[in-house]
C-alpha cells in the first residue's frame, strides 16, 4: 500500500483571510444582537409589553446561536495544532453550522407554539412602544446582515478564485456553511421583524389582534424552511456522503484506464472531505499496468487540486 500527501492542506483553510474576516463578522454580530436583546428585554419590562419581552428572548437566543458560530471558529483555530485531529479542525466549524440550525429549528417551534397560545387566548398589546422597538431590531437586522454579507462576498470571492481554473464545479460545496447558519439566523430575524411590523401596523390601525399570531405562524414556517438546508449539507458533511459528488467521477476518469493503456479499474473508492476544498481519498485498484505506481496515480490526480491526501493500494494482474 502506498500513501501520498498530494499538497501542503493540513489546516491550510483556517490562516486564509476568508475565514478570519467570518470569525470576525460573527464575534461582532453575537454582540451586537446580544446588546439589542438587552434593549428589548428592558423595553418589555418598561412597558409592560409580553411581546416585546418575547421578541428579546428570541433575539437572545439567535445571539446564543450566532456566538455558537464565532465560538466553532475560534476553536477550529485555537485546535488547529493539535494532533489528535487526523484531518484538522475544519469539522467544528461544520459541528458549529449543524447545531446552530437546529436551534433555528427549535426557534420556529417555540415560535409556533407561542402563537397558537396566541390565537387561543388573545393578550392586550401596547402597539405604539412596540412597533418603534420592532423597527429598531429590523435595523440592527439590516446592520448584522451587511456585516455577515461583507464575509460571505469575502469567502465567495476567495473560492471563486481558486475554483475558476475547474469551471467553478464545486464552488457551491467549497462555501463556508458555518457563515451560512449565522447568516441565516439574522435573516430569520430580519423576516420576523418585518411580520411583527406588519402584525403590529395592522392591529394599531385596524384592531386586528389576529394579524400578530399569525404573522407568528407565518413566520415559523419560513425559518423552518429556511432551516432544513443547513441542515442537510451540514449533516452531508458530518457523515461523509460525499460519494455523489463530482470529484468522484474525475477521480474515476482519472485513475481508470482502457485496454490499449493497461486496463487499470477502481475496486475500492472512499472520498470524504477534511477541509473546505480538501478531500481525502483511499483507493485501491486492480491493473494489468506492470509500471503502476502510487506516483504515477498521484500524477493523474494532480490536476484536482482540492484532492489533499492519496492512499493508493495497487493490486497486479498477471
Amino acid at each position: 500500500m502506498h500513501t501520498h500527501d498530494l499538497s501542503p492542506w493540513t489546516h491550510e483553510h483556517h490562516f486564509h483571510s476568508a475565514t478570519a474576516a467570518a470569525e470576525r463578522g460573527t464575534r461582532l454580530v453575537a454582540a451586537i444582537t446580544l446588546a439589542m436583546m438587552v434593549v428589548e428585554i428592558v423595553a418589555g419590562w418598561w412597558f409592560n409589553s409580553m411581546a416585546l419581552l418575547a421578541d428579546g428572548i428570541h433575539m437572545g437566543s439567535h445571539a446564543f446561536a450566532i456566538g455558537l458560530t464565532a465560538f466553532a471558529y475560534v476553536a477550529a483555530r485555537r485546535l488547529a495544532a493539535d494532533p489528535r485531529y487526523a484531518f484538522g479542525t475544519w469539522k467544528i466549524e461544520i459541528l458549529g453550522a449543524y447545531t446552530s440550525a437546529v436551534l433555528l429549528l427549535v426557534m420556529a417551534a417555540l415560535m409556533a407554539a407561542g402563537a397558537i397560545h396566541r390565537l387561543l387566548a388573545p393578550q392586550a398589546i401596547d402597539y405604539g412602544p412596540a412597533l418603534w422597538v420592532a423597527a429598531a431590531g429590523f435595523v440592527v437586522n439590516l446592520l448584522c446582515a451587511r456585516i455577515l454579507g461583507l464575509a460571505h462576498h469575502h469567502d465567495y470571492a476567495h473560492h471563486h478564485h481558486h475554483d475558476h481554473d475547474h469551471g467553478d464545479t464545486h464552488a457551491g460545496h467549497h462555501a463556508d456553511l458555518n457563515l451560512r447558519a449565522a447568516y441565516l439566523h439574522v435573516l430569520a430575524d430580519a423576516a420576523t421583524s418585518i411580520l411583527a411590523m406588519l402584525a403590529l401596523t395592522g392591529g394599531a390601525l385596524f384592531g386586528w389582534q389576529w394579524l400578530d399570531p399569525v404573522m407568528g405562524l407565518v413566520g415559523a414556517v419560513v425559518v423552518s424552511v429556511w432551516a432544513l438546508g443547513p441542515i442537510r449539507q451540514s449533516s452531508r458533511v458530518l457523515l461523509d456522503r460525499e460519494m455523489d459528488d463530482p470529484v468522484v467521477a474525475e477521480i474515476r476518469e482519472a485513475v481508470e484506464t482502457g485496454a490499449d493503456q493497461g486496463d487499470t479499474r477502481i475496486t475500492d473508492l472512499h472520498v470524504w472531505r477534511v477541509g473546505k476544498r480538501a478531500y481525502a481519498v483511499a483507493v485501491s485498484v486492480v491493473t494489468h499496468e506492470r509500471t503502476l505506481t502510487a506516483e504515477i496515480i498521484r500524477q493523474r490526480l494532480r490536476i484536482h487540486d482540492e484532492i489533499a491526501h492519496v492512499t493508493a493500494e495497487i493490486h497486479q494482474c498477471d
